[in-house]
């Protein structure tokens, strides 16, 4: 009884024992080359690349609205409708006024007022005969009176009736005259008022035309401003259309990181509405100035975006990827594996199942990856993060991941 007491502690011994020292299990990843890129990671909103605000050109109300925010439009579809009543009113009243200073105009042309016009004629015609025989008689009564056959006092009446005509003769001229003149002075003002009522009507015309709102460019709708019966004036935005298959997204890139932004530049944008999706394009312009934006001093950076399926729309928050550089076939260590010390970076390198702390220089940084310029190679195992705490001269148990 006592010989298996004694062998069942030596067992459990012998268990305890193997527990205590039993090797640990440690992920682990081989150093191979790859091509690294560094990005700067910020965020961005979409614009449209040339927007075409459609703004009202009269004041009126909304009669109709034909489209909703994201319905695709050809140049010159019908967007939206504005009432025409009271222009339609005020156009008919104009045409009016240039009919009536057209008739003025005609009037005035002719020398005034018909009737006033023949009057005067027939006046100036009755007084002309009439001087044509008072001249007669007074060249009659001369001779009689040299020849004694007729007193002075005739002559004398004679003279004084052919002055009265002729008096009343330059009367009538002067009153022609005016007449013709008046008429000039109506021709103008007639012609001023017909020209006047002619560009007023063009004006209303062209207004009547612009109630029936249409697209300006064919592309996508992507705001409407109005609705049914509301009251706009002018110059309200009514829609707005754009072309998006090429948009522009506004990046806001902090100031630290602006100096490594320049023209031409790789960028890449992601949607959170739309996880797996990603648009390709480039910096277009680079501002000289940083403005606040939400406690942030940022640069509003220009980037010309492909959007061929037109699922970027206008105003949404996107996120925003520059590639600032990269290296090709460099030897990476996953960021994962990299501790910091101070300003020190190292790993522990896994050499003969021990652990090895090693300090390494590292090169630009990836999304997931450091280009590793000293400390290790091409073919090295170092450690991943795990559950136990990493000490120099550990002994590991390696599993590569």
């Amino acid at each position: 009884m006592i010989a298996v007491w004694i062998g069942l502690a030596t067992v459990l011994a012998a268990v305890v024992v193997a527990l205590r020292f039993e090797v640990p299990e440690m992920p682990v990843t081989r150093i191979v080359r790859k091509d690294v890129t560094a990005w700067i990671t910020s965020n961005g909103q979409v614009e449209p690349r040339e927007p075409h605000v459609i703004a009202a050109r009269v004041d009126s109300f909304v009669r109709e609205v034909h489209v909703a925010p994201g319905a695709m439009v050809t140049a010159g579809q019908s967007v939206l409708t504005l009432d025409a009543t009271e222009l339609r009113a005020q156009l008919a009243r104009a045409r009016e006024e240039e009919l009536a200073a057209e008739e003025q105009l005609r009037i005035a042309n002719a020398g005034g007022n018909a009737q006033e016009q023949a009057r005067l004629e027939s006046d100036v015609r009755r007084t002309d005969a009439e001087r044509l025989k008072l001249v007669r008689d007074r060249d009659a009564l001369q001779r009689l009176v040299e020849r004694q056959a007729a007193t002075l006092e005739d002559l004398a009446e004679a003279s004084i009736a052919f002055e009265r005509a002729d008096a009343e003769r330059q009367f009538l001229e002067r009153k022609r005259d005016d007449l013709r003149q008046r008429a000039r002075v109506d021709a103008r003002r007639a012609s001023l008022v017909a020209e006047q009522s002619g560009q007023t009507i063009r004006l209303l015309e062209d207004q009547l035309r612009s109630t029936a709102v249409a697209a300006p460019v064919a592309g996508t709708v992507y705001s409407v401003a109005v609705k049914v019966g509301q009251h706009v004036r002018i110059g309200d935005g009514l829609a707005e259309v754009a072309d998006l298959h090429q948009v522009r997204v506004r990046a806001f890139i902090d100031e630290p990181e602006l100096g490594s932004v320049g023209v031409g530049q790789e960028v890449l944008i992601t949607w959170d509405a739309l996880p797996g999706r990603s648009w390709a394009g480039r910096t277009e312009r680079v501002p000289m100035a940083v403005v606040p934006r939400g406690g942030r001093s940022v640069a509003e950076v220009l980037c010309a975006v492909g959007n061929d399926d037109v699922r970027l729309l206008p105003n949404i928050n996107v996120d925003v990827r520059l590639r600032q550089q990269s290296r090709s076939h460099v030897v990476a260590v996953p960021r994962a594996a990299v501790r910091a010390a101070g300003e020190e970076r190292y790993v522990f390198l896994v050499r003969d199942r021990r652990l090895e702390r090693r300090p390494i220089a590292v090169g630009i940084a990836g999304t997931s990856e450091y280009e590793v310029l000293e400390g290790l190679s091409e073919g090295d195992l170092v450690a991943l993060p795990g559950e136990m705490a990493l000490r120099d001269g550990m002994t590991v148990r390696s599993v590569i991941r």
